[in-house]
């Protein structure tokens, strides 16, 4: 049995099982009962038909999500809680990309971080006008993606694009991510976005699945065949003093001062 997480809905209609996260008060930032949540949902997906295809989104009208709850980053005291943390997020990455049935991130506002690298980990992309997506940690946090999210958003836009996008700390607006491919459509408003991911879920869900099955897994084993080591960076990120006092900068809405130690 999968334990509940109230911060995390699903409901399941006409063959489509709509995954909301629903913290809008902190822009739908996430737990790790979030994260694990979702996780659960993707690696125990039926594949007897009764569900067809997911579409996921964030609830308060002006996030998908914000990326991970930033408080919890407090608790890091060694590597190995980085390199864990990593792994874990990496984990819950991967069960999305695994999923038997196609997964839509149905995007409206804000989708950074933890949130962005779930959107990118799904099969299709569709957003709304107001859509802002990036990675902002150079300037926020001090942090580093780890090797594998890097990968996956190369492949979606480039890593050219990437580096930039990492380096600036900007964000994507809707008309840019549709020109570059991070997105396949953009809809006017939130309202017209969960009607064409309806309409795109139905009509993904009718296609033969064990041919949408095959291509999903092909092209995330084909990524896969590249392994990286990459725990010295992330510890060499997390373990920083750049790191704690990026935290502490964030959540005490102040500007972070780095000294790149």
């Amino acid at each position: 049995m999968i334990s509940e997480t109230p911060d995390l809905s699903e409901e399941l209609r006409n063959g489509v099982l709509w995954i909301t996260f629903q913290r809008p008060e902190t822009r739908n930032a996430l737990t790790f009962a979030m994260y694990e949540r979702l996780a659960a949902l993707c690696l125990e997906m039926p594949t007897d038909g009764s569900v067809r295809a997911v579409v996921i989104s964030g609830s308060g009208g002006k996030a998908f999500a914000a990326g991970t709850d930033m408080t919890q980053f407090r608790a890091f005291e060694t590597a190995q809680d980085a390199l864990d943390y990593e792994h874990r997020i990496d984990a819950v990455l991967q069960a999305v990309e695994r999923c038997p049935v196609p997964t839509i991130a149905a995007i409206n506002g804000a989708c950074t971080g933890g949130g962005g690298s779930i959107a990118a980990a799904c099969d299709i992309r569709i957003a709304s006008a107001s859509l802002k997506y990036g990675f902002p940690i150079a300037r926020t946090l001090g942090n580093c993606l780890a090797a594998g999210n890097l990968a996956r958003l190369s492949e979606l836009i480039g890593a050219g694009r990437v580096r930039e996008l990492i380096f600036t700390a900007r964000l994507i607006e809707a008309n840019e991510a549709l020109r570059v491919g991070l997105v396949s459509e953009v809809l006017p408003d939130e309202a017209s976005l969960m009607t064409r991911a309806e309409a795109l879920a139905d009509l993904v869900g009718s296609m033969a699945p064990l041919t949408l099955r095959a291509t999903k897994e092909a092209m995330r084993r084909t990524r896969a065949a590249t392994v990286v080591d990459d725990s010295d960076l992330i510890t060499m990120c997390y373990m920083s003093e750049d790191f704690r006092n990026g935290i502490e900068a964030f959540l005490g809405k102040r500007k972070p001062e780095w000294s790149g130690k």
